[in-house]
């Protein structure tokens, strides 16, 4: 068997590794081992990617918000004429609306 150190672990997640043992009624040490065995067991996949959609509607519960991307684009936007006109700069916008560069003086 292979022998593995892990350094500078957050006290927290120490913390809560030795309280999952603890009600385990086992060792950190094979804790560790456990979440380690269950990790590399995953399948490698691109499933959570495909499944965001599905996993942002249970979020919502069916009520997801409506045009909030297209608000926050549009404030951005204002935003970036507002500061291209105050600094005398002129902005650079997209094509969807979104400021994504500054051009020099």
């Amino acid at each position: 068997m292979a022998i593995l150190t892990v350094r500078n672990v957050p006290d927290r997640v120490r913390d809560r590794l030795r309280l999952r043992a603890a009600q385990a009624g086992t060792s950190m040490e094979e804790q560790v081992r456990l979440i380690l065995l269950q990790a590399s067991l995953e399948p490698h996949s691109r499933a959570p990617a495909r499944a965001l959609p599905d996993w942002v509607s249970a979020l919502y519960a069916g009520k997801k918000p409506v045009g909030v991307v297209d608000a926050l684009l549009s404030e951005r936007a204002e935003q970036n004429l507002r500061e291209s006109a105050s600094d005398d700069r002129p902005g650079c916008i997209c094509p969807v609306g979104v400021p994504v560069c500054r051009s020099g003086p």
